[in-house]
């Protein structure tokens, strides 16, 4: 990435230009930003002009294309819309930046110059990254090019990077997740934990069936057995305080494939469960950010890999499991394994010494029948800590819902014959009853659950970004552990 000063716009031979602008007021003059104006007045007041006429459509996210501009040399100009200034926000940055680099990464482009009058810098330039990055990894004729170098009018060194550095840990998540299952399953994506811990500075360590047998994982183990792909449970490291500081867990669920097992789903309801292990690829994306930032903060990613498969040794109904921590599990439902898989690894992260913890899991439809596609739910048994990760849910725009915890659904999932069982009675208060399960295991301290099934994965794409992964809470979960260091 480059900065350019304001005066070199006149002379820039850009592939595009991309300036923002806000709707209307309900009465005075428009009002353009510095960039805007600048470009304005190059071209001889068109901006302005055609924004009057409503050639240019200034709704939120919006993008209007002007070509070979006179005044300019770039060989387009492309205005994407932004909200009321009363509404400006980092998420507004990052979503109006990803939807003008989507609108222009239809072809190849080498120099795009971001001149939107937004901030904060580093949530456009990851902004950038993520919009102009599609789910077409695998076609010949891609339908989206990467913008991998774009300009910035008076850039500020560190926000360029940080920038960078984030659009590229979400677009990590993405890939991983839009990948197909025969080439993301636990062992490879083990080895790709590996490889970023590497390449940004953490430590992994691979826990292989032998090793989670030795450390009691029955609870992950039964989801396991029954697929030819063999389990592993990853441990990444990032020390960057003194280690008498606090360390902070994320814990992601890794379904690389969810058949359902016995408890079978339909074709229709499988076709996308390569997405099942998107809590996974959120914490190793956060993880890869955290290092490359430096962050000034100890944090312990760990990420439970399994395929829930249908052969002779799946784990059935009525199966009761001996989790980690003692406390044994009556199957009740095969399809209900993401939890079975976390219960284990929550145990590992209190375990290696995690004072609080967050986890990420595309756990429950209960909890998109609740809060529709676009929305995470948040659990807690903790206000404090999840006032914290609300409050960085809230910079980065990532829209998430408190659900409530009252102790009268832990009598849901009671069972007659095992401490616990792993569903709850009928289809009520899925999501709570999922959380509650999971409360089971995380021994009291600090804890929040994020439910992402609904915006980890979507088969519509929107104005700012593909269809497919969207890598969701990567953002959010940098922000919160910076905010606490």
């Amino acid at each position: 990435m480059t900065s350019i000063l304001p005066a070199e716009i006149p002379k820039l031979a850009a592939d595009a230009i991309v300036i923002s602008v806000h709707p209307k007021p309900d009465e005075g003059e428009w009002l353009l930003g510095p960039n805007a104006e600048q470009i304005n007045q190059l071209t001889g007041g068109l901006v302005k002009r055609l924004i009057e006429e409503s050639e240019i459509v200034t709704s939120p996210l919006s993008c209007t294309r002007i070509l070979e501009p006179a005044g300019l040399r770039a060989k387009s100009l492309l205005v994407v819309g932004l909200g009321k200034p009363s509404e400006a926000s980092p998420g507004l940055a990052f979503r109006a930046a990803a939807a003008a680099a989507k609108a222009l990464a239809t072809k190849q482009r080498r120099r795009v110059l971001m001149a939107l009058d937004v901030e904060p810098q580093d949530e456009v330039v990851a902004g950038v990254f993520v919009g102009s990055t599609g789910q077409d990894l695998y076609r010949q004729q891609r339908k989206l090019f990467p913008i991998t170098a774009p300009l910035i009018v008076d850039g500020d060194p560190k926000a360029l990077e940080r920038g960078e550095v984030l659009g590229q840990a979400i677009n990590l998540t993405r890939r991983l997740v839009n990948a197909p299952p025969n080439e993301i399953f636990p062992a490879s994506f083990a080895d790709i934990c590996v490889e970023q811990g590497t390449t940004c500075g953490f430590d992994v360590e691979v826990w292989d069936r032998a090793r989670l047998e030795q450390e009691r994982c029955r609870s992950l183990l039964a989801v396991a057995q029954g697929s030819a792909n063999e389990p592993r449970l990853v441990i990444m490291c990032y020390q960057g305080a003194p280690a008498d500081h606090a360390t902070i867990g994320l814990i992601g669920k890794g379904v690389t494939f969810d058949s359902g097992g016995l408890s079978l789903k339909p074709s229709e309801s499988m076709l996308d469960m390569k997405c099942d292990m998107a809590g996974a690829a959120t914490v190793l994306g956060a993880m890869t950010a955290l290092a490359r930032l430096q962050i000034p903060a100890n944090v312990i990613g760990l990420v439970g890999l399994v395929e829930n498969m249908v052969s002779s040794t799946s784990y059935r109904l009525g199966d009761i499991v001996v989790a980690r921590n003692g406390k044994t599990i009556e199957v009740h439902n095969t399809d209900a394994e993401g939890r079975m898989v976390l219960a284990d690894v929550l145990d590992v992260a209190r375990e290696r010494g995690a004072q609080r913890l967050i986890d990420l899991a595309t756990l429950t439809g209960a909890c998109m029948v609740a809060l529709g596609r676009n929305v995470a739910g948040g659990m807690t048994n903790d206000e404090s800590w999840y006032a914290d990760i609300a409050a960085a849910a809230r910079q980065c725009g990532e829209p998430l819902w408190q659900l409530p915890m009252f102790p009268e659904y832990s009598e849901q999932i009671r069972s007659a014959v095992a401490d616990i069982k792993n569903v709850g009675d009928g289809r009520w208060g899925g999501a709570i009853t999922a959380a509650k399960f999971l409360e089971e295991f995380v021994g009291g301290q600090p804890w929040v659950h994020l439910d992402i099934a609904g915006p980890a994965f979507s088969e519509k794409g929107s104005a700012w970004l593909d269809a497919g992964a969207s890598g969701c809470f990567v953002r959010t979960l940098v922000q919160a552990i910076e905010n606490q260091a």
